[in-house]
């Protein structure tokens, strides 16, 4: 199921029922999993991993080089998981020696057209970016994020599971779990509640978040204050764990 003009170094591991479409480049240290479909003028080079059943369409950059001067050519990695859908045009990039030397793409992943991801950013599963969604260097997405069409998120910045970014959003702070964001910079429009709903929260639940919501939001309390009442909240609903626990470790504040 290779295309007789694709070129396949003779080191790369390709796993069973694969398809590399024609015109695209598998590198030496590429590995391939079973059920994978590769589209035409791909380039999947570097030390790149790729699991199950995903599939990459036509003229996606895939392991290249991270776009840091500090990057020296060391060895560092990229992983994506299972199960992913990576639309036309899509690149990512492997880690540095900067970070944990891997870039990661979890599973269930629908990624669309024109998507960059840079070196060292942590992508979870069952995310969703739309097209032209960009992460800088270093940055973590959770779990269910939603990113809108052209999203920028700056550098080391963190996006929190089941958040959503409006279209043209741009992030230069750390996004809780379960907030909608949007406009440049980003601002801070309700949780996503529908997005909840659909992945099993309770009524209960939802309305939990809601609270905390508004104690980190419009109680005009510091942000101090905020985590110390909604940490309190913890032992009475177990589904602000989640939220409690990202803005006490944010590191380059919230979105506000």
């Amino acid at each position: 199921m290779i295309h007789p003009t694709a070129i396949v170094h003779p080191g790369a591991k390709i796993g069973s029922n694969v398809a590399i479409g024609a015109y695209s480049l598998v590198g030496e240290h590429v590995e391939i999993g079973d059920g994978t479909r590769v589209g035409p003028h791909v380039v999947i080079e570097g030390h790149t991993r790729i699991g199950r059943d995903n599939e990459i369409f036509q003229f996606c950059s895939i392991g290249a080089q991270p776009q840091d001067k500090k990057y020296d050519e060391e060895p560092t990695q990229l992983e994506i998981g299972d199960r992913n859908t990576i639309r036309e045009f899509c690149s990512f990039n492997v880690g540095t020696s900067q970070d944990a030397h891997v870039t990661r793409v979890g599973s269930d992943n629908w990624i669309m057209a024109y998507v960059h991801i840079a070196h060292d950013c942590q992508v979870g599963d069952h995310t969703i970016f739309a097209n032209n969604a960009t992460l800088a260097g270093h940055v973590h997405v959770g779990d269910w994020a939603i990113l809108g069409g052209f999203t920028g998120v700056h550098q080391f910045v963190r996006v929190g599971a089941h958040s959503f970014c409006g279209v043209g959003t741009v992030l230069l702070q750390d996004l809780p779990p379960c907030v909608t964001v949007a406009g440049n910079p980003a601002a801070p429009h309700g949780i996503n509640s529908e997005g909840l709903r659909r992945r099993g929260y309770s009524a209960e639940g939802i309305s939990a978040i809601k609270r905390a919501y508004r104690i980190l939001y419009r109680s005009g309390l510091t942000l101090d204050e905020a985590r110390l009442q909604i940490a309190a909240l913890v032992t009475e609903h177990a589904e602000l764990q989640l939220f409690a626990d990202f803005i006490s470790q944010s590191g380059r504040g919230l979105v506000r």
